[in-house]
């Protein structure tokens, strides 16, 4: 297993070559026609076969030479609608930007193609790598899952690796159980009607049953949910108008329920609808609440992430192998590949600002910069995780 990662440095100007040309074309969303044609590329390069299961969804499977079970990897690919602002001579000019790091791992899952290829009869059974479209948007892998990604051959178990800016470079964030929140997103269309600013009798001000709706909607977390419930209402956009002496005809809200738990979530968007509807009924207006995309808690499965934790700790240094209980309020959509087979998210450093100063800005940040070094550790972080765990299961 020391030879992989010794392989995968070896891969280290490669990957980054390759990460930086997926960089500085981010495609957002679940058509990604280049990233495809780039990806489908690599992987035919490298001597496999892969599908199209679904748009821009992408499937190559590498069997063993030994029989056993069926691992997949997944990686996401599509990006962000952020101009970047990050002060690298590859940076996008596309106004999208690779702000959440999936270019990275597409890269790594493509670093790891090429190490299974060099090991291929160490593979007890079959591994399944996955490259997925529109996490962001939350309908990826529940387009993938509907394609029938875990058939054929069936998938017994998963894994995914996902970069984190503010960690340490190469630190390893292994959590056990519930440790990322389900996401709701939602819209709220608040109709009126519209009027001269200078006779507001004349109408019905959808901007003002709009505040009155985004003021209590706050009161849902404060005076609703038990303080030992994490839960979160987020309004992140709010839309309306076009002139200042003009009431216009509609508002647009759009937000984020975030919960561990499916049920308060819909407990939630109920009382969303409630407030909503109501609100606007006794302003003379109207309301309509809408569900944008959804994404499940993430569920680690707990043995299995503590097995694969300690199959790193192996191989790596043990001190950079972090594992914990208690989750943050991000989310992210491959967890409802959790809910059908047992799985393992884990999170790779990528940088700090102690370490250089472009590094640690938020996810999501324009101007968030990602440590380039740990390509082949996440690399062979994959591969070492897979032919472990198949090995172990044969």
């Amino acid at each position: 297993m020391n030879s992989i990662f010794e392989a995968a440095n070896e891969l280290k100007e490669e990957l980054v070559e390759i990460r930086r040309t997926i960089h500085q074309c981010p495609e957002v969303g679940p058509i990604l026609p280049k990233t495809k044609e780039f990806v489908m590329n690599k992987l035919k390069e490298l001597g496999y076969e892969p599908e199209e299961i679904c748009e821009s969804g992408i499937v190559a499977t590498i069997e063993g030479g030994k029989p056993g079970k069926t691992f997949l990897l997944r990686a996401d690919m599509d990006a962000l609608a952020i101009k970047e602002e990050a002060p690298v001579p590859f940076a996008s000019k596309n106004n999208s930007m690779h702000a959440c790091g999936h270019d990275m791992h597409t890269t790594m899952l493509l670093g790891a193609a090429k190490l299974l290829k060099e090991h291929q009869d160490e593979i007890a059974g079959k591994i399944k790598l996955v490259f997925q479209p529109d996490e962001e948007g939350f309908t990826g892998a529940k387009t993938m899952l509907n394609a029938g990604v875990l058939e054929n051959p069936k998938v017994d178990a998963g894994m995914a690796l996902h970069v984190n800016s503010g960690t340490p470079s190469g630190m390893v964030l292994c959590g056990l159980g519930t440790c990322m929140a389900g996401c709701t997103l939602f819209r709220i269309q608040v109709k009126g009607k519209g009027c001269h600013g200078a006779m507001p009798e004349n109408g019905v001000d959808p901007i003002n049953i709009a505040a009155h709706v985004y003021l209590s909607l706050q009161e849902i977390i404060a005076r609703e949910i038990a303080p030992t419930q994490p839960a979160v209402v987020t309004i992140g956009k709010f839309v309306g108008g076009q002139a200042p002496n003009i009431i216009p005809e509609e508002v647009i809200l759009e937000g984020t329920i975030r919960t561990f738990d499916r049920d308060l979530s819909a407990q939630i968007y109920k009382r969303i609808e409630e407030i909503s509807t109501q609100t606007a009924a006794l302003f003379r207006g109207q309301a309509t609440v809408t569900e944008i995309a959804s994404a499940p808690p993430l569920h680690n499965d707990e043995e299995m992430t503590q097995t694969i934790a300690d199959y790193i700790k192996d191989v790596y240094d043990p001190d950079k192998v972090y594992v914990f209980e208690q989750g943050g309020m991000g989310s992210e959509d491959f967890a409802s590949y959790t809910y059908e087979i047992p799985c393992s998210y884990l999170l790779l450093g990528a940088g700090i600002p102690q370490e250089n100063e472009l590094y640690g800005k938020p996810m999501h940040n324009d101007h968030v910069v990602f440590n380039e070094d740990i390509l082949p550790i996440g690399s062979a972080l994959l591969v070492t995780s897979a032919l472990r765990w198949l090995e172990e299961h044969a």
